[in-house]
């Protein structure tokens, strides 16, 4: 016989509008949930389980007797300004995930002798944009057209990408909570985040963005780590939020990839998007902030502009065959420095297989495959 447990309908309502569900609907898919809520039904240790896994819930928070105060361990910035400041809870669950990862990888560079990286915070006192561009280069060793040596900016972003984890920053990219494809992360409510740390930075970009718009995202992370701000945001129409640093961050992303100098020359050689992207081997959406922050257009136009090019990855995103190789998609899901890390430690035995697990969101056989025969 099933053992029926007390449950505290506060709780049950809190859990169903924490997971982003609308209680009549949710209620309407699952009739017996509302009996729990009205108190003329008792749940089952076994009802009880499924409907956490539902709601997206460790399954002891159902007995507190009210809802845990749950607050983001990083500010989260919007370009336009909202009454509501809590996140989804697909982003706050990936938030949680990436703070637990940093953790275990802080403690475990600590423990094996790895010193703090000398860049994180090193600009916390500066507003010098100039500066700050220019020892992210240094740092990263490129030069300021480094882009110029690439036949696309894809390739270009993939250039970026391998520098910025050589230079000991975990790179994330995902668009959904580990690898649940039903837990997607909205692009809108979060372009990416960035949690600094001396010794382990980590970025998160939403890979369910555009990769134009993921360039910017990654050079506006690159320069919160500099300044040592840890943060999240939406980035709306590539436009930061009304805050110092967000702003500071913006103009450093916006240097490093297209130097206003050389811009405004190649730019009043020729005032069309598509060509000064080719040039400077950015994306056309780079390129057309770039000439919004320099008034070579009007505000108008840019958002004209964004919205037709967002209009047209979108149909190209459509055209695409869902699916694609799982264990390609790991590496970027993972980071590769990230992993490398995990892989030494488990076979360094100062791992175990179980926590190995939890750590890579990867189990068993597949955490194998992936580190004997894709790593």
């Amino acid at each position: 016989m099933s053992t029926e447990v007390n449950i505290n309908a506060n709780i049950l309502t809190w859990a169903i509008a924490r997971a982003g569900y609308k209680l009549h609907e949710f209620t309407t898919k699952v009739p017996k949930v509302q009996d729990w809520i009205d108190g003329k039904k008792k749940p089952t240790v076994k009802q009880l389980e499924a409907f956490s896994r539902k709601v997206y819930l460790p399954f002891g928070y159902l007995f507190l007797s009210e809802p845990p105060k749950e607050d983001l361990p990083i500010p989260f910035f919007r370009t336009i300004q909202s009454d509501d400041e809590k996140v989804s809870i697909n982003v706050y669950d990936t938030v949680l995930i990436m703070q637990q990862r940093q953790e275990w990888l802080r403690e475990y560079l600590r423990d094996n002798g790895f010193e703090p990286l000398s860049f994180v915070g090193k600009f916390s006192n500066s507003q010098n944009v100039n500066e700050i561009v220019e020892d992210i280069r240094n740092t990263l060793g490129l030069k300021e057209n480094w882009a110029s040596n690439f036949k696309t900016w894809r390739e270009a972003l993939e250039h970026l990408t391998v520098k910025i984890e050589d230079s000991g920053i975990v790179m994330v990219f995902n668009g959904i909570v580990e690898n649940n494809t039903h837990r997607p992360i909205s692009v809108e409510e979060c372009r990416g985040f960035v949690m600094t740390d001396e010794l382990a930075p980590l970025m998160f970009i939403n890979n369910a963005d555009g990769k134009a718009a993921q360039m910017f995202t990654i050079v506006h992370e690159l320069a919160h780590i500099w300044t040592g701000n840890s943060a999240g945001f939406d980035f709306r129409k590539l436009e930061p939020a009304n805050d110092p640093t967000e702003i500071l961050c913006d103009k450093v992303a916006a240097e490093f990839l297209v130097p206003k100098t050389e811009f405004s020359k190649v730019w009043d050689r020729n005032p069309q998007i598509s060509y000064v992207a080719k040039y400077f081997k950015a994306s056309e959406i780079v390129i057309a902030r770039r000439a919004l922050d320099t008034n070579k257009i009007s505000k108008s136009d840019f958002y004209t502009f964004y919205e037709d090019y967002i209009s047209r990855i979108n149909k190209q995103k459509a055209k695409k065959k869902p699916g694609g190789d799982f264990y390609a998609t790991t590496k970027k899901r993972l980071s590769m420095t990230f992993a490398a890390h995990v892989y030494n430690a488990v076979k360094s035995e100062k791992l175990l297989y179980r926590d190995a697990y939890k750590l890579t969101s990867l189990k068993g056989d597949t955490f194998q495959t992936f580190f004997t025969k894709h790593f």
